[in-house]
Parts: structure tokens; sequence; C-alpha cells
């Protein structure tokens, strides 16, 4: 079935859409799912604001050209989704990769991410970064060691300073006051 030039544009400007809203892409191979797990991945991946389209590879070619990105040709081979992540792209990667686990059929390609390119070890090691909150704790608890070391090392200075004014005081007040 043939697509209409103008409806070849249409998708094109979608692509480009998505790709400018978007923190990353994830691309798999979808071939040999069925349509309650394609459906089961859709609905998966659209809680976590990340929309899984059917993409037409030289279209989406063309889209990635026109949005500045590279063009990873070897995701583009064969039946191809791509996964838009609005939000965070580990939580994305997290739940693309448990979804490999339990459907055989459904294989990442790789994906893109602030102009690079991501193979599948890309995506996997994003997959085992913890959630957004978690690294936000850990780089506040990064500023405020340093900082709680300080205050516990001035405290030790300040304690011992009014050790020695109050030995003072007593040994004037022990000899002849």
């Amino acid at each position: 079935m043939a697509i209409s030039k103008k409806r070849k544009q249409e998708l094109i400007d979608s692509y480009v859409e998505m790709l400018s809203q978007s923190q990353g892409v994830i691309v798999t191979n979808y071939r040999g799912l069925t349509v309650s797990q394609v459906e089961t991945v859709r609905n998966t991946l659209r809680e976590l604001n990340s929309p899984y389209h059917v993409i037409k590879n030289t279209l989406f070619k063309v889209a990635l050209e026109q949005a500045g990105m590279p063009v990873p040709e070897e995701m583009l081979i064969g039946p191809a989704a791509a996964s838009f992540c609005y939000d965070e792209l580990p939580a994305t990667a997290k739940a693309l990769t448990a979804l490999t686990k339990n459907m055989d059929a459904l294989k990442i390609k790789g994906g893109l991410m602030s102009n690079s390119v991501m193979d599948v070890a890309d995506i996997k090691a994003l997959a085992l970064l913890p959630p957004r909150e978690v690294l936000l704790a850990q780089v506040v608890g990064g500023f405020q060691a340093p900082i709680s070391g300080l205050a516990t090392a001035l405290s030790g200075i300040l304690r011992s300073l009014v050790y020695v004014v109050q030995a003072r005081r007593e040994q004037l007040e022990g000899s002849g006051a």
C-alpha cells in the first residue's frame, strides 16, 4: 500500500516534533509480537510518558536528518518501533529491558540521547541507573557530607577553645584572686 506524499511529509513532521520534545529515543524490533503484547508495551510506556510508535525507517531517517541528529543506520534495518522519552530516559530503558525478559520477540536495537547513538549495552546500563529522586538524594548527600564534616570540625575547635579558657580561668582563680 503506497503512502501519499502528503502523508509521508506528515509522518516526517510528526517524527521531527517528537524528536525535538523527547529526552531520547529507544528503537526496538517488534517483529513477532502479538497485538496484545504490543498493547502491553504501549500501555507500559505510556505511563512513563514515552509513547511507542511503529516507525517507517526511511521517513524516520529523513526526520533524524532534519532534526540534526545522527542517523543510526544499523538500528533502522527491518521492522522498527521507537519509544520517544519525554520524561526520564532511564525509566523507559528499565521498562523496555524488563519487557524484553517477558517477551522474547521484543528486541532493543539501540537509541539516541543528546545527539549520541547508544547501543544495546548503553541502554541496559541506563536501565541500571537508580530513579531520578534517588540520584538527586545522592547528590544532595554528597554536598551535605563535607559541610557536616566542616561543622563537626569547627565545633571541636570551639569546644577545645572553651576548655582552654575555662582551665585558664580556674588557674587564675586558684592563684590568688
